[in-house]
């Protein structure tokens, strides 16, 4: 399924048992598992999509508080140029093994799935959590 990837199996796997939070909306995703309440929020925002994404740790390189949050803050300035409304979130693997208290990020309403997949390249990601139509979590690696 990720043979295509040339990241290590173990980090795909964190990757894949992360909780994906956006505790305003009270929303915890789970890759590959139908959301009922993100298909409601996507009705609530007239869009068919939205994208869980953050601009911490570029390929996994770990960076000071500060270094993060400047990347958050301009990747957050970016999706208000581009009329995106978003929610903060928190990628948290239920183990607190991986990511610490877990990776500041954001769920961006009708973000198409080629934007995200470039917004995420130029934020030096590995990958990022995609939901479409159907509201299910898809995990999309982009190394």
């Amino acid at each position: 399924m990720f043979s295509k990837s040339t990241l290590p199996l173990g980090l795909i796997l964190a990757y894949r048992e992360t909780h994906y939070k956006a505790p305003g909306l009270g929303l915890t995703l789970r890759i590959d598992r139908p959301n009922d309440s993100l298909a409601l929020a996507h009705k609530r925002f007239d869009t068919d999509c939205s994208a869980f994404i953050t601009a911490c740790i570029p390929f996994s390189t770990e960076l000071t508080f500060e270094e993060n949050d400047k990347r958050q803050c301009i990747l957050a300035g970016e999706l208000r140029a581009r009329s995106l409304y978003f929610v903060d979130g928190l990628g948290q693997h239920p183990s607190n093994g991986w990511a610490g208290d877990g990776e500041v990020s954001f769920l961006v309403f009708g973000l198409t799935l080629e934007a995200a997949k470039s917004l995420c390249k130029r934020f030096e990601q590995n990958g990022f959590v995609w939901c479409g139509a159907d509201a299910v979590p898809t995990l999309i690696l982009l190394r």
